[in-house]
């Protein structure tokens, strides 16, 4: 019996390959509608100013990486790992980045060419967030009708407390910590920072579930690591524009720790991939100023990149989305966000949100 072909797209934020690229890809970025939520007529004119103003920073991150971007190479790796993972499954796995190359059209002409049966749309955001999956959702939908790519398709919206995500970056998460606590002073206490990347307050009032579920996640992963009287906290990082972004900050929770005494262990909990916001912006702006505040010590936790553990939570996903047939599921099929996230993507009456939580 023919095996059907199925088609993997995994969606990530993509990122400049080389110095030239930096620009063009902000522009991308503050461009989307997603991101920068202005008068649209506006909205190119503004997002070329924001762009001018974040070259120079953004071309010395990348500097230290070399100029460019690592995340196309390890989210390729990605890739390939999950392919190795189905070997009993016709699959082929593509990348559909959101501000750079490989983006959703060359993706789209790339998947028509393969021809699948049916296509998997896999994001690497395991929380949901219009500024994320909801967007690279609808770069996709409007490239596939571009290029006449009409195949059955499963979208799989968000796996923030999935078991096996929760069980990966656990596991990610205590051989920091015990590595951690073997480089300190049994006298020296430490605290995790489980760090996301922020958003403005505005849209998680609008009804967007990031928060909600990059709570959970946290609470999964504190859970499984069971760790007596674990001294952690939930904060956010990057912010980019002058709103009000989502509290507390990770510069302001080194400055607590600073004035505590505690040494921190720094978890990416948003982040399955390493790129600037962690290379540059975590391992060595947070760590500078963790040092000048007082910080007995400074460690991080590695993303999941190709680990085994993250690879086989993502092989289980797609076995378990594909059997929830056409159209959008999260990990337990249908709705798992309260009722007031208006942006969940099952707000838009999906049939099977009665299979869900709410």
């Amino acid at each position: 019996m023919t095996k059907p072909r199925v088609a993997i797209v995994l969606f990530n934020l993509g990122g400049p390959d080389r110095p030239e690229s930096i620009r063009p890809f902000l522009v991308n970025l503050f461009t989307d509608p997603a991101i920068l939520r202005v008068n649209p007529f506006l909205r190119p004119f503004l997002a070329r100013i924001i762009a001018r103003a974040r070259v120079r920073p953004a071309t010395e991150n990348y500097a230290r990486l070399g100029g460019r971007s690592p995340l196309l190479e390890l989210t390729e790796q990605q890739a390939r790992a999950l392919e190795d993972a189905l070997p009993d499954m016709d699959v082929r796995c593509f990348i559909a980045m959101r501000y750079w190359h490989p983006m959703s059209e060359e993706t789209a002409r790339a998947v028509a060419a393969w021809d699948p049966d049916e296509i998997m749309l896999l994001p690497l955001y395991p929380q949901y967030s219009t500024t994320t999956t909801g967007s690279s959702l609808t770069a996709w939908r409007e490239a596939a009708a571009q290029v006449g790519l009409f195949k059955p398709t499963v979208s799989l919206c968000c796996y923030y407390a999935d078991d096996d995500f929760i069980r990966a970056e656990a596991a990610l998460v205590r051989r920091a910590w015990d590595a951690a606590r073997a480089e300190l002073g049994p006298d020296v206490p430490l605290r995790i920072l489980f760090s996301a990347h922020g958003l403005p307050k505005i849209i998680i009032q609008e009804g967007d579930p990031y928060q909600f579920q990059v709570e959970l996640s946290v609470s999964g992963v504190v859970q499984r690591l069971g760790i007596r009287g674990l001294d952690y906290v939930v904060c956010y990082q990057s912010r980019a524009t002058p709103q009000e972004w989502l509290a507390p900050s990770t510069e302001d929770e080194l400055e607590r720790a600073g004035r505590d005494k505690v040494a921190v262990l720094v978890v990416p909990i948003a982040f399955v991939s390493e790129h600037s916001e962690t290379l540059v912006e975590l391992d060595v702006e947070y760590k500078e100023l963790a040092e000048q505040v007082g910080v007995p010590h400074y460690f991080r936790a590695p993303t999941q990149n190709a680990d085994p553990g993250f690879i086989k939570a993502l092989a289980a996903l797609v076995r378990r989305s594909l059997g929830f047939g056409n159209g959008t599921c999260s990990f337990v099929g249908g709705r798992t966000c309260a009722g007031h996230h208006r942006d969940c993507p099952f707000a838009q009456s999906d049939p099977r949100e009665r299979l869900g939580v709410t």
